[in-house]
């Protein structure tokens, strides 16, 4: 059944010029561009949020004479996807993961494995915070650890989260335009091959390293161990809510059950457990400016994007695979899923599911999370990793630098998946 909206968002689409895509195009390369040629300017999100207002007013006023329900649904579904995120950062701020293993390969692997399980269930964001600077503790004592940073934003911050719409802001927007939430476990085989390999990836490539390192530092890390301790456990509680609340209610009600349950974990958490875990709202600010400003830019976009899709020539599985993964390389994923989830709506195939057949929306899923960790980029927990190993000392790879490691790594993995599974 065809809504208001979308039936008023059909009849935009005839008419709306190309020059409307000007504005969400700015919008991407700012967020591309800007963290590298001015890092200490685009650092304050004041400077985020002035270029999300400037991009994104036109669109507001502009649709808000001509269209105003496409405004209302967008906002609804903006609202709904910031107070998720928001909520699964501040329960899983409160959880604090301590202890200095003894960095050994299979230590590692499992900590990897834990937090790739972790990512679909908490979110990429929460898993990434809540495991990685207990991965960097357990092997602050080792000199060769700059691989096992970038296996982690592979893993956990990006592959991991592909199972659940809780796991990765794509899938979630998804599942608000109208992806059953238990879809995405469709996607189980092609998870569980790829994290399997990359892990055993690691393990391969970590055991030749771990052989190469000084025994001086083996020696060390011997003597700083240190078991793992889990504080504010009771968070976890919180995460089972909003889990449960997702899954069951619709919305408001589900936004307000988020918002109590974020507020409850604030409440009962002890300021001192989120200042030892170096809580800030920074990062869930950063999102909420820059994703105002996309969700609002975005509009003419998709509705260019659904009216032209014959166009384009992109019509396999393996082509939305590919186009849309190589487009979440380089800028945010989440804005990418949906701009192809409104092309192959635009095509004339099988609409089982959100508009779309099964392969292709299974494709766009694939492509959008798991090549968002292609670049630092791609999703927005990678940066906030890197940024975190920085700070503990470690010195990681630069922006190309790392790219040298998705190609070598992930690319023929990604090749792989399109051979086997699409």
């Amino acid at each position: 059944m065809v809504s208001p909206a979308d039936s008023a968002v059909s009849l935009a689409v005839q008419t709306v010029s190309m020059l409307w895509a000007i504005p969400f195009t700015l919008m991407l390369l700012s967020i591309a561009v800007f963290p590298l040629a001015l890092p200490g300017w685009w650092e304050r999100n004041l400077n985020k949020f002035w270029i999300a207002l400037v991009l994104g007013m036109p669109v507001l006023i502009y649709y808000l004479k001509r269209n105003p329900p496409v405004i209302f649904s967008t906002g609804e579904e903006f609202i709904s996807f910031i107070i998720l995120l928001a909520s699964l950062y501040i329960v899983a701020g409160g959880i604090l993961l301590t202890g200095d293993l003894q960095a050994t390969p299979q230590t590692n692997v499992a900590m990897l494995a834990m937090g790739t399980m972790l990512a679909s269930l908490i979110g990429t964001t929460g898993a990434s915070l809540l495991m990685i600077r207990a991965v960097l503790k357990t092997n602050s004592e080792r000199v060769h650890r700059v691989h096992t940073i970038v296996f982690f934003i592979f893993l956990v911050s990006n592959i991991g989260g592909a199972l659940t719409p809780l796991g990765d802001p794509p899938l979630f927007v998804g599942y608000l335009e109208g992806v059953p939430f238990h879809w995405t476990l469709r996607l189980f085989p092609e998870w569980a091959a790829v994290s399997a390999g990359l892990l055993l990836l690691y393990f391969i490539w970590d055991t030749v390293m771990y052989s190469r390192e000084p025994i001086a530092a083996l020696e060390l890390d011997r003597l700083r161990v240190q078991p793992l301790r889990l504080a504010g456990k009771y968070n976890f509680l919180f995460l089972l809510a909003i889990v449960l609340s997702v899954v069951f209610l619709k919305r408001p009600i589900r936004e307000t059950a988020m918002v109590v349950t974020s507020a409850l974990s604030l409440i009962v958490t002890p300021r001192e457990l989120r200042q030892a875990h170096r809580f800030t709202y920074y990062p869930i600010i950063e999102v909420t400016v820059l994703f105002f400003g996309i969700f609002l830019t975005m509009i003419p976009a998709l509705e260019i994007v659904r009216a032209r899709a014959g166009y384009l020539g992109i019509r396999e599985p393996w082509h939305f695979f590919w186009v849309s993964g190589g487009v979440s390389s380089f800028l945010d994923n989440t804005p990418t899923y949906l701009m192809f989830l409104n092309l192959a709506r635009g095509l004339a195939m099988p609409r089982e599911v959100a508009g779309v057949s099964h392969s292709v929306l299974r494709a766009i899923s694939l492509g959008a999370v798991f090549m968002g960790a292609n670049t630092y980029i791609g999703n927005a927990p990678n940066f906030m990793v890197r940024s975190v190993a920085e700070e503990s000392g470690l010195k990681m790879p630069s922006f190309f630098g790392y790219m040298l490691y998705s190609a070598a790594v992930l690319i023929p993995i990604f090749v792989a998946v399109t051979l086997v599974f699409l």
